[in-house]
This record gives C-alpha cells, sequence and structure tokens, in this order.
C-alpha cells in the first residue's frame, strides 16, 4: 500500500503541485489505516447529481485547488447536504467562489459525512532539528484559539501517544466529563501511532511530507474518521530519514579521552612581553595542579613563562592533546592548518566566525573547518571560553576545586559556563568536566552528550543549548540510553517560532518549546528555564538518590516562617506534590510535645523562632522523629530563617547547628525513607551570610542538598518527581 502513496507524491511533484489535493491525501491516510469518508470526485455540476447515487446522504462538498489550502476561507466548503440537487447547487456556488481567487480548479470533492463526535485534529510537520513530529489536540475551526496540543517527536509508541492525550486540556472531556460524549481512547491512539509511529505515515514520508493536518478527526465511541486532509509536500523529494549511527560506549569514551585526559597541553597566542588572557591561563593551569607538558605556541619568541616555545602545533616535541587557541580570528585557520596531524582537540576562544550572520564570518567558519579536516583537529567552538576537568586536571576558570565530581556540563555560551562553575562550586556541586562550545561549527551538543552517556565517571548531565544540528541523533541518544542518567536541559530560546510561514494548522503550532517539552516527555530529560533552577536541580540529583520504585509525590514541611510555607504549598501542589494533612495520630503526638500556641502542626508544621529554640533546638528532632515514625512522605523539607533562629541565643549555643544535627540523627535512623532537602535562609548581612556558608558546608559533609529558599527545592525536587516518574513507568 505504501507504494500507492509514493506514486501520489510523485505524481503530485510531476505536476507542480505543493500538496496533495483532499483526494489523494486521503488515499494516504487510508493506505496506513486510517478510516476516511466514502467519497467520489467530479469536475463539474452536472456529473455531480449522478455521483451522489452511490453515497448516502447527508453530503460535503468540497472545491479542490492547488492554490488553495484553506478551502472553508475561500467559501469552497459545504456541508449537511441532503440530496443530488443541493450537491449540484453547492458545486456551482464552489465554482463562483474559487473563480474570484483562482483559475487552477482541479475538481469537486463529494463525499458521505461522518457522524457528529469530538473533533480532534492529528499533524505532522517536520521540524529543523528533530525530523518528523506530529501533534495531537482538539481540532475544529478554533484550533488556533484554544492551542489545547501536545507533540511527539518520531516515531513515538504507544506510551508516547497515551501521555501525549494525559497532556490535552481537553483529556476528561474526551473521556465524556459530566455525562458527555465518550471518544475512544484506543483509536485515537491507532490513529496517531498509524501518523507517528515507527511504521506511520512520517516516518515512511516524513521527508517527502513538510506539514499534515488531519482536522477534524471526528471521534466517537465506535470510530474515528479523518473528515479533512491536508498534505503539503516538501521542496525536495526524498523517501529517507535521517540515518544516525552510534559508535561502542568503549569507543566514544576513548576518542574523547584525549581531550578531557590530556598529558599534553598547546597554548597559541600568550605574550612574551606581556600578560595576556593566554598567560594567565597557562597559569592557571599549573596551579590547578596539570602535571602534563604546556607547550606555548609563538612565531617567534622560544620561552614563555618560564616554558619552552615553539613556532607551530606540529613543531612540539610530542604531539598535542588539547589545544587552547587565543589568536585573533583571522590567524585561526592558519594555525589549526598547521598543525599537521600533530593536534587532537583545539579550543577555539575567538569570535568574529558564524555566530557574526556575516558572508564573512560564514566564510571565515568555513575556512577553519577545512583547515581543521585536514589537519586532523576536532574543534570546540568557536567563540567561547575554554574546557574545564578535574581529570588531567586543567580549568579556563581560575580559583577553582581540582576536586573530581559526577556532573558533566556542556554549554554554548563561555559567559554562562563561568557561571555554573562558580556558583556550582558554592553551592556544591562537583564536576566531571565542563566544556564550552559557543558556535559548535564542529564538535556540538550531541557530540559531547554522547560522550557523557558513554562515559562511567559522570553520572548526571547538565546540558545549556541554545541550537542541535544532529537533533535527530541528540534525540536518538536519549531514547536510547531510557533515562540510564538524569539529563538536565537548560534550553535557550524555546519561547521563538521553531517554524516560520507554516501552511498549517500543525505548524503554526510547532513553537520551539512544544518540541523540547515533547523531548524531555518521551526521554526523561528534565527541561528547567533559569540558571539557578539549573544549579538546583543539578544539586539535587547530585545528592538525593532517585527512587523509581517509590516516585515522589507527597512532601512534608518543617521550619520556622508561616506565609513562606503556604506559598511552598501552593508552588508543590503546581507542581505535582501534594503537601497533605498529617493522620490524626501524628497531629496528636505533635501536640503533646507542648508547642505554645501559634504552632502549625498539620502540615505544613511552622514553629515560630521562640518555639524551636526549646531545648536549644532539640525541639526540632522530636517533630521529625514523630513525622517520620508516623507518616509516609516521600519528602521532608526543612527550613531554617537563620536571621530569626539568631535572634534570641544564648551565648555558647549553636542552635543551628543542634538542629541539623537532630535532622542528621533522625535521617541516619530511618535510612531511605525520605528525601531530605534542606532550606537555609539569609537577610543578606554579612554575619548571617558567614552562617549560612558554615552551614551548608556541615550539611554538603553529611550528603544534604541546601537550597537559599522554599521555592528553591521546590524545583529541585519536582525535577526528581518527574525522573522518577520517568523511571517507573519504564521498568
Amino acid at each position: 500500500m505504501s507504494g500507492s502513496v509514493a506514486s501520489l507524491i510523485e505524481n503530485a511533484r510531476r505536476e507542480g503541485r505543493p500538496a496533495l489535493d483532499e483526494k489523494d491525501g486521503k488515499s494516504c491516510l487510508s493506505a496506513f489505516g486510517i478510516t476516511v469518508p466514502k467519497s467520489v470526485v467530479v469536475e463539474c455540476a452536472a456529473d455531480g447529481w449522478k455521483a451522489c447515487e452511490n453515497l448516502t446522504p447527508p453530503f460535503a462538498v468540497k472545491g479542490m485547488s492547488r492554490d488553495v489550502l484553506h478551502k472553508s476561507d475561500k467559501g469552497a466548503v459545504r456541508l449537511n447536504l441532503t440530496n443530488n440537487d443541493e450537491v449540484v447547487t453547492a458545486i456551482a456556488e464552489i465554482e463562483t467562489a474559487l473563480r474570484a481567487h483562482t483559475k487552477n480548479i482541479d475538481g469537486y470533492l463529494i463525499e458521505e459525512m461522518a457522524a457528529p463526535g469530538h473533533e480532534l485534529v492529528i499533524g505532522g510537520v517536520r521540524d529543523p532539528q528533530f525530523g518528523p513530529l506530529v501533534m495531537i489536540g482538539l481540532g475544529g475551526i478554533f484550533i488556533e484559539v484554544f492551542e489545547d496540543v501536545a507533540f511527539g517527536i518520531c516515531p513515538i509508541t504507544e506510551s508516547d501517544a497515551n501521555q501525549m492525550l494525559d497532556e490535552l486540556k481537553s483529556a476528561s472531556v474526551l473521556a465524556g466529563a459530566r455525562g458527555g460524549l465518550i471518544a475512544d481512547r484506543d483509536l485515537i491512539i491507532n490513529a496517531l501511532l498509524a501518523v507517528g509511529g515507527a511504521s506511520g505515515l512520517l516516518m515512511s514520508y516524513g521527508a517527502d511530507i513538510a506539514e499534515l493536518d488531519i482536522n477534524p478527526l471526528i471521534v466517537t465511541e465506535k470510530g474515528a474518521v479523518a473528515v479533512d486532509a491536508r498534505v503539503v509536500l516538501s521542496d525536495k523529494a526524498s523517501h529517507n530519514i535521517e540515518v544516525v549511527t552510534f559508535q561502542s560506549p568503549e569507543d566514544v569514551v576513548a576518542a574523547f579521552k584525549p581531550l578531557y585526559e590530556p598529558k599534553t597541553i598547546g597554548v597559541v597566542g600568550a605574550s612574551s612581553t606581556n600578560m595576556n588572557r593566554l598567560n594567565n591561563y597557562i597559569r592557571w593551569v599549573r596551579d590547578f595542579g596539570f602535571e602534563g607538558e604546556i607547550y606555548p605556541i609563538h612565531p617567534t619568541a622560544t620561552e614563555i613563562d618560564g616554558l619552552p616555545a615553539y613556532p607551530s602545533l606540529a613543531e612540539t616535541p610530542k604531539p598535542v592533546d588539547y589545544a587552547m587557541v587565543g589568536v585573533p580570528s583571522e590567524k585561526v585557520p592558519a594555525t589549526i592548518e598547521n598543525a599537521n596531524g600533530r593536534c587532537r582537540f583545539a579550543h577555539i576562544i575567538a569570535a568574529g566566525f558564524g555566530e557574526k550572520g556575516t558572508p564573512e564570518g560564514d566564510q571565515l567558519q568555513d575556512s577553519l573547518l577545512k583547515a581543521a579536516k585536514k589537519a586532523g583537529v576536532r574543534l570546540l567552538g568557536p567563540n567561547c571560553n575554554g574546557g574545564f576537568s578535574p581529570r588531567s586536571p586543567y580549568t579556563y576558570v581560575n580559583g577553582m576545586l581540582p576536586e573530581m565530581g559526577t556532573i558533566g556540563c556542556v554549554s554554548q555560551s563561555g559567559g554562562l559556563g563561568i557561571d555554573v562553575l562558580r556558583r556550582g562550586e558554592t553551592k556544591g556541586l562537583r564536576f566531571s568536566g565542563l566544556m564550552t562550545i559557543g558556535n559548535a561549527a564542529d564538535l556540538g551538543p550531541t557530540d559531547l552528550l554522547e560522550f557523557y552517556l558513554a562515559d562511567p565517571k559522570t553520572k548526571i548531565i547538565g546540558m545549556y543549548v541554545e541550537g542541535v544540528k544532529e537533533g535527530r541523533k541528540f534525540f536518538e541518544l536519549l531514547r536510547r540510553s531510557n533515562g540510564e542518567k538524569p539529563v538536565v536541559l537548560l534550553k535557550g530560546g524555546r519561547t521563538a517560532l521553531g517554524l516560520q510561514a507554516a501552511e498549517s494548522h500543525t505548524g503554526s503550532l510547532a513553537g520551539d518549546d512544544r518540541v523540547w517539552r515533547a523531548l524531555a516527555r518521551q526521554t526523561g530529560a528534565v527541561i528547567v528555564s533559569t540558571l539557578e533552577e539549573y544549579l538546583d536541580v543539578l544539586l539535587a540529583f547530585q545528592m538525593i538518590p532517585v527512587r523509581s520504585e517509590n516516585p515522589t509525590n507527597s512532601a512534608a514541611i518543617f521550619g520556622n516562617g508561616g506565609g513562606t510555607s503556604v506559598l511552598a504549598v501552593d508552588s508543590f501542589a503546581n507542581r505535582g506534590i501534594r503537601i497533605d494533612r498529617f493522620l490524626p495520630l501524628t497531629q496528636r503526638k505533635l501536640a503533646g510535645l507542648g508547642l505554645p500556641p501559634g504552632c502549625a502542626l498539620n502540615n505544613p508544621i511552622d514553629t515560630p523562632g521562640g518555639s524551636i529554640r526549646v531545648d536549644n533546638g532539640a525541639m526540632g528532632e522530636r517533630i521529625m522523629e514523630i513525622v517520620y515514625a508516623n507518616e509516609n512522605v516521600q519528602a521532608f523539607v526543612m527550613h531554617l530563617n537563620i536571621p530569626v533562629l539568631m535572634r534570641q541565643v544564648m551565648p555558647g549555643q549553636d542552635l543551628l547547628v543542634n538542629l541539623m544535627d537532630g535532622a542528621d540523627r533522625v535521617e541516619k535512623k530511618y535510612p531511605g525513607r525520605t528525601h531530605f532537602l534542606l532550606v537555609l535562609r539569609s537577610d543578606g548581612r554579612a554575619e548571617m551570610d558567614d552562617k549560612k556558608r558554615e552551614a551548608r558546608e556541615w550539611a554538603l559533609q553529611r550528603g544534604y542538598p541546601v537550597f537559599d529558599e522554599l521555592t528553591n527545592a521546590v524545583n529541585a525536587l519536582s525535577a526528581i518527581s518527574t525522573y522518577e516518574a520517568f523511571l517507573a513507568e519504564r521498568e
């Protein structure tokens, strides 16, 4: 049957049509198992009367023209026609309406009307990054008004299709809410898979189909009928989806070893007379503990910073594993070409290439790529800051700790990479590596994702990306890993439209944000919106053991600050995490502690400063003990407002440490019972910030993540919950 689809596409291209007519579009759907109305095409009104004899009323009549995609907008549709005469009249009226817009009329489609039901839309569009996408949503004439749609990256599975339906705001309506009509869910899923599944239309002909709309797909308890179909063809004919190839994990790790564990580093651009950025870089790398050989590269100097200098990357005593290249942009291609096979990786920090958006910049970047290919060098950048690896170790940010961690990061922004390293280290993040990639002219997010997924030293992956050239492989890598490692994505520019000048409903709705949300839903990756959230979520994954067998959906909150707790309850609820009232037994035991009036004991537990100071903080441990012993909450969030706690502390007391020691004892008594998160709030005064830093260090040494506000803890726990739910569904 698929051969007939190929013929329809080829015929349309041969005739110069940008889209299949509706009859042919429905033939494509029928070939993939989607029910379409019985119909016939006639050339004129005179033929309409006889054509109706083999159809059952009521009828629909639609004018077909290669110049008109949206027929109803041009008055080329008539519905609910009850007899042959009405059909003849309708064809004549449609002809008049179309003649006002075009001379090309390809005929008139007469078809049986489907029984009333829920009107859905199933669409397809080719995304420039990820390839074919499939869409499901509330259809009909108000599709762009309500925008109640969900996308999936093809091929989707039955599980993906179910999750897409669950994402719709109208999901309960389709299920017959308030006694309404029920739409057969299985039929909807079958139609989705026929379009976007592994053997569906888009995977079979996705390169030929630019956009597809089935609007509406009328669904009842007994059937699903594609009433209208629009298939817009791509500019270039091809029946192949991008072929993705993968190396073995061992080969990937081996290929990137010179980048993350170099034994020799070349530095191109250090001065023999002044102190510039590259001279500083040499000192930072030395101070960081790099024990390999550093080769300054200079056209005339014989020594720089006490190190022998060499004229080019090809003339060093040993081949260069990794080079930091800081010469002006116009000199970079020749510098790389002159490496002549003796440099494995090079970081290009100069700007002035493709990011300029000028012919000159594009040409210079092309020259750089040609030079790198000729010289056998893999490039990072240009237009970035460098790399950080505690394995060798080496760094492009001074003052960092050379402590090996488990978080592998990628950043398309050099400056943001510095923020991630500096602020992340303060929060307690420890990295297995961070690479800035700028324009990603050669190595890009997909390459480094493949490495981190294969790298046994990396347990969590964080990525700031603005665009992905090998989007299909990026998706397939995440899909294949199936949540094996948490992947946290901070995506720049998600609100910009991913596709411009779309001709179909589907294309106009396929914004970049929806596509990345689909990727996250299908692969278990976690999407975050801000740098602060990115760091908090990475910290949570580093410190909190995930539990697929008991996904987090409830939490208890304890601390001093009633209003703060109330706001946190709302934030948790918005993320699908319940703050349930405690059991009566728990409330009685808490009341038995004799806390003064003003304390809330129902969850959240609010104990004003004077109450929480009882017995120099011992009351906090008693409260936690009761909750842990009697409640089945998946997370416990303790928030401490440090300035309030310190207000009336007696000399010799360390209330903050006592509270945390008590929490630690309860946690150790009930190992694995809950996720414990600590929120330490300061007012910005130096004394309070110092207290907070000391307390954070205490917590990190014991394996507890610390957050600045309850909202930060909400973001972190929500990410843990989402990831755990994905793992549970996977298993």
